[in-house]
């Protein structure tokens, strides 16, 4: 009889506060938009927060509501842009898609190291202690946190130290760069046009080549060669206006360390590496 009573209390229990869930479900339920559904749907789902906003649902609901353009979705690019313009009526914005860029070629075999570091494999761990480990306080510490940043897999390590940035699976999300403790990446509009000073060191040009032989030395040879006024000099790193370059090539010819590269051309690590090494090996035969 006591194991009776037991069963029958647990299931009038069990069904008095499913009727209570039930209810309060249908009392306290919040009516979606069909609009915000509508354009959800067209979205990519990857939830990486590229637009400004926690999630896919968040920016449906802002571009419902005229907060953010159709076109914010970066990783969906101009096909995602279209859907939601269509979805919601209005009229397509064209939208310049940016690519992430690694501004530092001083891999294992051209940047010194200060110390030895063996403790967590992550870039934040690693600049948090003195500094990091490179000899150059502004270099790729090269551990990896932008590659595991990425969720498009647009990112891979070289073998001599440096991220790899695949340009055609990057959406432009960004994540890498925020990832990056020391702002080496950054998003620029994709496209082959212009040239681009692959460093981002601030120092003099003494400390910079000491330290790293392809660095900004700040000694405004391509300064001195740009037909166009396309570069200037900002706290010892030549900046390129990408807006004024016309590809002409002369900062690269001027540039003695080998920092300046053509968008269309950049080379990886290994890439630069394989090419120093056939160089060395053509003059020692010479």
């Amino acid at each position: 009889m006591l194991m009776t009573y037991a069963i029958l209390t647990l299931g009038i229990l069990g069904l008095f506060f499913g009727l209570l869930l039930a209810v309060t479900a249908r009392v306290f339920t919040v009516q979606s938009d069909p609009q915000v559904d509508a354009v959800r749907e067209v979205l990519p789902g990857a939830n990486c927060g590229a637009c400004g906003y926690a999630g896919c649902v968040n920016f449906a609901g802002a571009v419902v509501q005229g907060k953010a353009k159709t076109n914010g979705c970066i990783p969906g690019g101009e096909e995602t842009a279209r859907a939601v313009a269509e979805v919601l009526g209005q009229k397509f914005e064209e939208a310049v898609q940016p690519v992430a860029t690694v501004f530092c070629i001083g891999d294992v075999t051209r940047a010194a190291d200060r110390y030895i570091y063996d403790g967590v494999k992550e870039c934040a761990a690693a600049n948090s202690i003195y500094g990091g480990f490179k000899a150059c306080r502004y270099g790729c510490l090269g551990l990896g946190d932008c590659v595991r940043a990425c969720i498009f897999d647009a990112i891979k390590m070289g073998k001599h130290g440096l991220p790899v940035v695949d340009s055609e699976k990057c959406t432009g999300c960004g994540l890498c760069a925020e990832a990056c403790p020391r702002d080496i990446i950054k998003m620029l509009p994709k496209g082959e046009q212009g040239h681009l000073v692959l460093c981002s060191s601030h120092d003099r040009g003494k400390a910079v080549s000491s330290v790293c032989s392809v660095g900004c030395i700040a000694c405004k040879a391509c300064i001195k060669a740009c037909p166009r006024d396309a570069i200037v000099m900002e706290d010892n790193l030549a900046v390129i206006d990408q807006e004024k370059c016309d590809d002409c090539g002369e900062c690269v010819l001027k540039c003695k360390p080998g920092t300046i590269h053509k968008r269309s051309a950049i080379p990886t690590a290994d890439e630069a590496f394989a090419a120093a090494g056939a160089a060395e090996e053509k003059k020692e035969t010479a």
